[in-house]
C-alpha cells in the first residue's frame, strides 16, 4: 500500500457526540483472518484466490460475500451453502483468538474519559461480534451494531444511522473508524465524519476523513466539534 496523504503530527480530533467504530480490521485485526478465510474457500472451489480477487471481499458482510462469489461464479455452491461455510471458518479463527490493534484501546478509554458515548459497528454476525466484544471489554461500549440487524449493511448507512439513533444523536455530529473502503462508504453516506486506518487500498482524505496509519496516531480533544 502507497503511504498515506497524512498529517504528520495530527493533532486531537475535536469531540464527539459518539464514537461509531468498525470491528474487523480497525479495533480487532481480524480482517487479515476473515480474507484468509475466503481465500482458503476459494482454494477449495478451485478459484483464483489473489489479491485482486480478494479486494472486493474486505469489509463485506457475510451474505454480501456469499452472493458475490455465487454472482461472480467462483464458487458452485448455493449462497446458503457458502455462508454456512465462511461463517464456521472465520467464527474458528475469531475464537481461537484475536490481537488488539495498536491504540485501540487507548482510543476507547479516551472517549469513555471524556464521556463520549461508544458503539461497535460491524458488519460481521452477531455471535463473532460477541466474541470481539469480550475481548476488547463490553464496558467500553455503550451499544453495537452487527450484520442482519439493519435492513441494510454497509456499504449502506444503515448501521451507522442505527448506532447514532440507539446513543440518541446525530450521525453528522459523530466520529466513525473504519479500515476499508466499503466501511468508509457507510460512514459518510450517513453523515459522520470519518477517522480511516486502512488496511487496504481505496480510501481518500477529504473535508470529513482523516487517514492514517495507526490509531496510536490519534487522539480525541477536550473540546467538541
Amino acid at each position: 500500500m502507497p503511504p498515506l496523504p497524512q498529517q504528520p503530527h495530527l493533532p486531537p480530533l475535536p469531540r464527539p457526540a459518539a464514537l461509531l467504530c468498525d470491528m474487523d480490521g480497525t479495533l480487532v485485526d481480524t480482517e487479515h483472518a476473515w480474507l484468509d478465510t475466503v481465500a482458503g474457500f476459494l482454494r477449495t472451489q478451485g478459484s483464483p484466490a489473489d489479491a485482486g480477487t480478494l479486494a472486493p471481499f474486505a469489509g463485506a458482510a457475510l451474505a454480501d460475500a456469499a452472493d458475490r462469489l455465487v454472482r461472480d461464479g467462483l464458487t458452485s455452491l448455493s449462497p446458503a451453502q457458502a455462508v454456512a461455510r465462511l461463517d464456521r471458518e472465520f467464527t474458528a479463527r475469531v475464537a481461537a483468538g484475536v490481537a488488539v490493534q495498536p491504540g485501540a484501546l487507548r482510543l476507547l478509554d479516551r472517549a469513555r474519559a471524556l464521556g463520549v458515548p461508544t458503539a461497535l459497528v460491524t458488519a460481521s454476525e452477531r455471535h463473532v461480534a460477541d466474541l470481539v466484544l469480550d475481548t476488547l471489554g463490553r464496558h467500553r461500549f455503550d451499544t453495537s451494531v452487527a450484520s442482519g440487524e439493519t435492513e441494510r449493511g454497509k456499504p449502506h448507512p444503515d448501521p451507522y444511522l442505527a448506532a447514532a439513533a440507539a446513543l440518541g444523536v446525530a450521525a453528522p455530529d459523530c466520529l466513525a473508524v473504519e479500515d476499508t473502503p466499503t466501511g468508509a462508504a457507510a460512514a459518510l453516506a450517513a453523515g459522520c465524519h470519518l477517522l480511516a486506518v486502512p488496511s487496504v487500498p481505496g480510501i481518500e482524505p477529504g473535508p470529513r476523513t482523516v487517514l492514517v496509519t495507526s490509531l496510536t496516531e490519534a487522539d480525541l480533544a477536550e473540546t467538541a466539534r
